[in-house]
């Protein structure tokens, strides 16, 4: 059955836009981790991010909700596989790591954040779960871009494979650009 937030009728937008933001704040972290920031990738990531004009801006924020979207399924499947429920265990993990992130997400924001997710877990469009409430607002762009780094950590632990999780996108971009 068919309802207004299916991803049959959502935008991908830039997922390949989000998913270069994604890979580099992961990316940043860990070689932050190891004493190796590079500030040249945060500037030119700013620097992109800072030319976007509103309807590029349209389409990252697309292609933040498909990455959103692409990572719970891939989730989903790997918790299914184990007989267990994606919502249950990412969801309370990834609220609970947003409070502990407050200059980044600010608690009025958890709560949206968490809905993309749990929509995007049950099959339904984060993208158009969210126009339902109105436009993106300011507040919610570093959360946004906050819960697509968290699930793509969260694959990345899941699998002990640092890297997996973009990998995974752009193997599926690549397939998708050569059909």
């Amino acid at each position: 059955m068919s309802t207004s937030c299916d991803p049959q009728f959502a935008p991908a937008g830039a997922v390949g836009a989000a998913l270069m933001i994604v890979d580099s704040r992961l990316k940043e972290i860990h070689d932050g981790a190891a004493g190796e920031a590079d500030p040249t990738r945060r500037a030119l990531i700013e620097q992109y991010v800072a030319s976007v004009g509103p309807e590029d801006l349209e389409d990252l924020l697309d292609g933040a909700c498909t990455l959103i979207y692409m990572f719970m399924q891939w989730l989903r499947a790997a918790h299914e596989d184990h007989d267990k429920d994606v919502i249950e265990y990412v969801v309370p993990t990834l609220v609970a790591t947003m409070r502990m992130m407050p200059r980044s997400v600010s608690p009025e924001a958890i709560p949206t954040m968490a809905g993309l997710v749990i929509a995007a877990g049950t099959g339904l469009s984060p993208s158009l779960w969210r126009r339902q409430y109105g436009d993106w607002t300011d507040e919610e762009m570093n959360p946004l871009e906050a819960t697509a780094f968290l699930l793509a950590e969260h694959i990345d632990r899941v699998t002990d494979k640092p890297g997996f999780a973009v990998r995974m996108i752009s193997d599926s971009l690549s397939r998708a650009g050569e059909a």
